[in-house]
């Protein structure tokens, strides 16, 4: 277990970008949510020994609509007064093949949590690497907008992590 622990590498994030798409009368809408602060320990050769765990800050929630952003943020969605932040904690990381990896994570909105798979890739270049996913959840699961009838129930985020070792 020694071993393992030594091997795991602690990685500081350097940039982040959460983007999300959902139709909204059928039409795509999209945004980003900024302010990511992660602790990454991460082994590519053991990723089962690897742990991730992030949060985004729900109050950086930007779709370049001030209405929409303040609705948005309202006790309607995201109730950022009371739940600021989104938290995503893995609980098991897979090696798929190549640079493709899936982790396993308790994703936690408006103190709800589902467990729900990231596929990622982790891509290094000397000291830094790059971890970017796709998460895929229904809004419906974290109370999030759950009386609007022309918003789709699903949601896509892209996470891309830049960081040092």
């Amino acid at each position: 277990m020694v071993n393992c622990a030594i091997a795991q590498v602690k990685y500081t994030v350097t940039k982040s970008t959460v983007t999300f798409q959902i139709k909204n009368m059928g039409f795509n809408t999209s945004g980003s949510i900024a302010g990511v602060k992660a602790d990454i320990l991460f082994d590519p050769a053991k990723p089962e020994t690897s742990s991730i765990t992030a949060t985004s800050d729900v109050n950086t929630l930007n779709t370049s609509s001030e209405a929409k952003d303040k609705h948005l943020k309202s006790d309607d969605f995201f109730d950022v007064a009371v739940y600021p932040t989104i938290t995503i904690k893995s609980t098991s990381i897979k090696h798929k093949s190549g640079n493709n990896y899936v982790g396993q994570f308790n994703v936690t909105i408006k103190n709800k949590t589902q467990s729900l798979p990231i596929p990622f890739t982790y891509t290094e270049n000397g000291g830094s690497a790059v971890f970017n996913g796709i998460l895929k959840l229904k809004r419906s699961d974290f109370g999030i907008g759950s009386g609007s009838m022309v918003l789709s129930d699903d949601i896509t985020a892209t996470i891309i992590v830049e960081a040092t070792k």
